[in-house]
């Protein structure tokens, strides 16, 4: 992929927090929906700048958050030898404020608004839609973890207590992709977290992918980039998004469930290994 896109602007703005993004939005006039798109655990690198090139181009307002700007050794962080673990209360209040970007934005119609959540950040769009609208709740292998069932001080709300703030949210769908060999999301979450959706009669759409590993979209990472996968994700990606923001999309009067699933006969989660 490369880092330049024909047919969009972006910007470096900076949220009244001291948050840096990167902003991006298409070349031409018009009335675009906005999706905020959330980095995996390394912050805000080359690959998750990439993606919201990509959603610009395909005709959305998009702000990339960098959450992790202050950890004090970002070379750590990048190169994964550190971990930066901000509390829900903290990642919301900066995804607040970066929200407001969009209102400077010509053309940005931020009253269709997705947001996206990847690896570490999956958990994000859930514990958004509890508090603020939201039409699209996008999850990439991340949201279920074992450890998102738990309730811990910086995460005071489990995945499931997440799930019943979308219960107020009739207009929040919700899609997650998850790959078979991930090796810190087992199908059994996974399934988990499906029932714990239909329980509360939300509306999703889950896709399990057949002989993928964590991070599989991730182009900057040859070892767990399995490049005809990741094509098939992202086109389901931006079909969703322009189905759940399309003008008068609001409003639904049903429920609707999608799960798919390929795997292995004989699927053994303690047999998946981190790729490089």
């Amino acid at each position: 992929m490369t880092a330049s896109v024909a047919g969009i602007h972006e910007s470096r703005p900076t949220a009244k927090n001291g948050m840096p993004a990167l902003l991006c939005r298409p070349a031409a006039a018009g009335s675009y929906p906005c999706v905020m798109i959330l980095h995996e655990r390394y912050g805000l690198v080359p690959h998750t700048e990439d993606l919201a090139r990509r959603l610009a181009a395909d005709g959305f307002v998009v702000v990339a958050p960098d959450l992790f700007y202050d950890f004090p050794d970002i070379t750590a962080l990048r190169n994964a030898e550190a971990f930066s673990r901000p509390s829900d209360a903290q990642v919301l209040a900066a995804c607040e404020d970066m929200f407001e970007l969009f209102a400077t934005v010509e053309g940005a119609d931020p009253a269709r608004f997705g947001m996206i959540g990847v690896c570490q950040t999956g958990r994000y769009p859930l514990l958004w839609a509890g508090k603020h609208p939201l039409q699209a709740a996008i999850v990439l292998y991340g949201a279920g973890y074992a450890t998102d069932w738990d309730r811990t001080d910086l995460q005071p709300t489990t995945l499931d207590g997440l799930i019943d703030g979308l219960t107020a949210r009739k207009e929040a769908s919700v899609l997650a992709i998850f790959g078979e060999n991930d090796f810190l999301i087992s199908i059994p979450n996974i399934l988990r977290f499906r029932s714990t959706l239909e329980d509360r009669n939300v509306s999703y759409q889950i896709t399990i992918y057949p002989n993928v590993p964590h991070g599989w979209l991730n182009d900057t990472m040859p070892g767990r980039y399995r490049p005809e996968p990741a094509k098939a994700a992202w086109n389901e990606i931006l079909a969703f998004l322009h189905a759940k923001l399309a003008p008068g999309a609001n409003g639904h009067a049903e429920v609707s469930w999608s799960f798919r699933c390929v795997k292995s006969a004989d699927y053994d989660f303690t047999k998946n290994v981190r790729e490089a």
